[in-house]
């Protein structure tokens, strides 16, 4: 990934053109909704606003290349963990947050090391191997400090924040050393966002019954079939994306994509309902913090590298 292979390559050109006629679409219909059959989206024109600056930030970090990328999910990643610190306590132990946090530039590191033998981008072993050594760290703590009390709580969160915020979102930043960088980034950007949509959508229109009402109740599972169904068609709409995924990957990814993204989503809800808030943060207008965005990204990326891994293998 490279500022002059971007503007070469016809697969991001593509995936600029898809971005720019969705926000065109949504801007028509919200703009029809709102002063031709006045109905109040007030709402909606929120989050539609916070997407007009979003969307260009992460396409541009893409097409300024893998550093920029990587630097971009690690920035984003060191957010979200402090949202999720500061949610469940853990940001007053100073010493957890730090190592977290130096386990995070660690994962990031990896993804933008070269590989020591063949000298390619991104060293996958040390990048796999990071939750060994972060984790061992984070157990060091209550040892140095001589303390019990109170210790698995702090471990515990420190740990899950670490691989679940750090490192399996990390995953999305070392595929910018994949041989298909732009493909596969641009892909779940737009489909894991799309998945949401449909999600809500079909939720809206045709949600009766409860997908899980004790961690998100206006989620059903009429909106989950539709955010499925929609997710699995994505590949072959987006085939251009994957000109060397057989039936089998496209069915993996599309599975991905529409399972992983509600997952993910509801495992943060499962954290914000546990200790009682609505929103991880409120960075973004609408959308609420860091990690309520990106929660679906979490899920899908790591299990999509290891679907290509498994097939393909991820880097040259």
């Amino acid at each position: 990934m490279s500022l002059d292979a971007a503007l070469t390559d016809p697969v991001v050109r593509l995936y600029v053109g898809v971005v720019a006629a969705i926000l065109v679409i949504a801007g028509a219909l919200l703009t029809l909704l709102k002063y031709g059959l006045k109905k109040e989206v007030g709402g909606v024109i929120t989050i539609y606003r916070s997407w007009l600056i979003m969307a260009p930030i992460m396409i541009g970090c893409v097409i300024l290349g893998r550093v920029p990328f990587i630097f971009l999910i690690g920035v984003l990643s060191i957010v979200g963990f402090k949202e999720f610190a500061r949610a469940t306590g853990l940001y007053d132990d100073w010493w957890m947050t730090s190592i977290a946090y130096l386990g995070i530039a660690t994962v990031t590191a990896a993804a933008l090391w070269l590989e020591p033998g063949d000298r390619s981008a991104g060293w996958l072993g040390f990048f796999m191997a990071a939750p060994v050594f972060v984790i061992s760290a984070i157990l060091l703590v209550p040892i140095l400090r001589n303390r019990v009390e109170g210790q698995l709580q702090a471990v515990s969160l420190a740990i899950v924040g670490f691989v679940y915020i750090g490192w399996m979102f990390g995953h999305l930043g070392f595929l910018a050393n994949a041989d298909h960088a732009y493909a596969y980034v641009l892909y779940l950007l737009i489909a894991v966002e799309l998945n949401d949509v449909a999600a809500f959508t079909f939720g809206k229109a045709f949600g009766r019954h409860k997908l899980r009402s004790n961690i998100s109740p206006n989620k059903t599972w009429e909106g989950a079939i539709g955010a499925l169904l929609v997710s699995l068609a994505l590949p072959w709409a987006l085939r251009f994306s994957f000109p060397h995924f057989g039936t089998a990957q496209l069915l993996w990814t599309g599975a991905i994509v529409g399972i992983g993204g509600q997952l993910g989503d509801l495992s943060i809800s499962v954290i914000k309902r546990d200790i009682g808030i609505k929103d991880m943060g409120a960075m973004i207008p609408g959308h609420g913090g860091i990690l309520d965005r990106i929660d679906s990204l979490i899920y899908t990326a790591p299990l999509f590298f290891h679907m290509v891994s498994y097939y393909y293998h991820v880097k040259p």
